[in-house]
């Protein structure tokens, strides 16, 4: 069980490169020690402590490490949203976004392109919403294949927006995976759904989940891990 700290009318925040950013701080019954990373779009900082430490010991704790965090802030990618002449990222690709009113509103996939028309006002929420669709039709089909695999009935799949996870499994009527996945290679994509159907056999990370997924995932598990630690922020860049 996690309990936050955060209120909307107190939060702590603290400055990172001249910027003012709240922290976030819980507190988690199996941690050990304190824990920091920064939000993936570098919105808030975040802290876990064992339930026996103080408040104050979170502050102290993120203020001392206050260079690592503007290292890691400056490592976030800009917000760039779409248009017209830009790219977008699909499947590990970027994609030539062609606006011309003459297209549809709905956007169109056409080999390394894609065709949209209507308002440019509204391009990036018509180009995150067909991104979304895309997400839920692949991540659908993934699920479907592991779940076969695994012998198990193929349970509801869920977009999450979250910020913190790229997926989750709590409990066996329910997947959740990040949308923003459709942005990465298929291989780092394929690996959440085959790590959430794991646990579906397996409701932790003990050597019985990790043999499950080895067998189930038919790529190389410590290279998706590694794309995701190393380049997973780069999928908030379009949309945050």
């Amino acid at each position: 069980m996690i309990d936050w700290l955060r209120g909307p009318a107190e939060d702590p925040v603290i400055e990172v490169g001249g910027r003012a950013l709240p922290l976030a701080i819980r507190r988690h019954a199996r941690a050990k020690r304190l824990t920091m990373r920064l939000a993936p779009d570098g919105s808030e900082v975040r802290v876990t402590l064992p339930r026996w430490c103080r408040t104050a010991d979170a502050l102290v704790f993120a203020h001392a490490r206050s260079d690592w965090l503007e290292r890691q802030l400056a490592a976030v990618p800009r917000s760039e949203p779409p248009a017209p002449g830009g790219t977008l990222r699909y499947r590990g690709t970027e994609l030539a976004i062609v606006w011309d009113t003459g297209h549809r509103r709905a956007p169109r996939l056409d080999g390394a392109s894609l065709l949209v028309g209507g308002l440019q006002q509204s391009l990036a929420v018509r180009l995150r919403r067909w991104l979304e669709k895309e997400a839920e039709r692949l991540c659908a089909e993934d699920l479907a294949f592991y779940c076969a695999r695994a012998g198990r009935s193929t349970p509801q799949i869920r977009l999450s927006r979250a910020q913190r996870r790229w997926g989750s499994c709590s409990d066996r009527a329910t997947i959740r995976i990040n949308w923003r996945l459709v942005q990465a290679p298929d291989h780092v994509r394929r690996s959440v759904v085959a790590h959430e159907v794991a646990h579906l056999a397996h409701f932790d990370h003990s050597p019985a989940f990790h043999a499950e997924l080895a067998r189930l995932y038919e790529g190389d598990i410590k290279a998706a891990d590694r794309w995701l630690k190393e380049r997973g922020r780069e999928l908030y860049a379009a949309f945050g």
